[in-house]
């Protein structure tokens, strides 16, 4: 990937990371994703004060991609005070929609430490849709009228 694409990712990221509502943390985080077309999507995290409600930057830019009708991204940066990772359920999600190989970027919020990475080696072995699929089938096959197969019981 250029590096002048990834470059304008951490920007956009940088960016909406101002728009934050982290009122409890005051861990600001903002994330951007790329389409193989070439669009950007930005999210920031959004805290709540019950704590689990909370959606992490990634999760939103992701998702607000999703309701526009994307499905698949090529990149994605996220920019935070001290280059902080994403946790793991952004992680299992960057990884449903990203090809192991994709990049992803990580930086402080002047962008003067970046590092990179790929979507496989911020989730190793990460769960995918057909491991979900191969599960599903094992089970139907140990269970007998319990479970519907094949739109029977």
């Amino acid at each position: 990937m250029k590096k002048i694409i990834l470059d304008r990712l951490l920007a956009r990221a940088r960016d909406v990371r101002e728009r934050a509502y982290a009122p409890y943390s005051n861990y600001r985080v903002g994330a951007a994703v790329l389409t193989p077309l070439g669009k950007i999507y930005t999210g920031c995290n959004v805290e709540n004060a019950s704590y689990g409600l909370t959606v992490c930057a990634e999760r939103n830019a992701i998702f607000k991609a999703i309701s526009e009708g994307e499905r698949e991204f090529v990149a994605v940066a996220v920019v935070t005070a001290n280059g902080g990772s994403p946790c793991g359920a952004c992680r299992q999600v960057l990884y449903e929609f990203m090809d192991p190989a994709a990049p992803v970027v990580l930086s402080d919020d002047d962008l003067s430490q970046v590092q990179s990475m790929t979507v496989g080696e911020l989730l190793p072995n990460g769960f995918t849709p057909r491991k979900l699929r191969e599960g599903q089938g094992s089970v139907r096959k140990r269970e007998t009228g319990k479970r519907v197969v094949s739109g029977k019981r």
